[in-house]
């Protein structure tokens, strides 16, 4: 069975424009999904929950941050509920120059860039509307065979 016609090369377009294009004039900002963070003011209670949702222990584990591995991609509990830390980080290239273009595009500051630790940079902003959106520099990210 063929795709419908609305699909082109096995990606679906949308409006007559292929999804994924970009400008002919830019290199794309935005290299993938990385990180979803959510926030677990009881950390402890978090980790349950999750190993046993994700059927699998935290590969890091400290009192600020806990990480699971799912599918080679990130999720991350934050226990201080102060912040409005939850939401989603892209992976790019440069985060501090990614940062200031989507301040460029009327984005908001939030989290400046920072080390998170390992060499991690992320930071995030709120998008036009009201939207955390977060961005990644991991260089010890690595896609999961397969992954795109």
């Amino acid at each position: 069975m063929s795709p419908p016609s609305s699909y082109i090369d096995g990606r679906r377009r949308f409006g007559g424009v292929k999804s994924g294009a970009q400008a002919p004039d830019k290199a794309p900002m935005l290299l993938g999904l990385r990180t979803a963070i959510y926030r677990t003011p009881d950390l402890d209670a978090g980790k349950r929950w999750y190993t046993k949702v994700l059927g699998a222990a935290p590969y890091f584990d400290q009192p600020f941050y806990v990480g699971y591995n799912v599918g080679g991609y990130e999720l991350g509990l934050l226990p201080d509920a102060t912040l409005n830390t939850a939401g989603v980080y892209w992976g790019v290239k440069d985060a501090k120059s990614a940062y200031a273009r989507l301040l460029e595009l009327g984005a908001e500051p939030r989290t400046e860039v920072q080390d998170v630790g390992e060499g991690i940079l992320a930071g995030d902003v709120l998008d036009p509307f009201g939207n955390v959106f977060g961005v990644i520099e991991n260089p010890h990210f690595k896609l999961p065979p397969g992954g795109g």
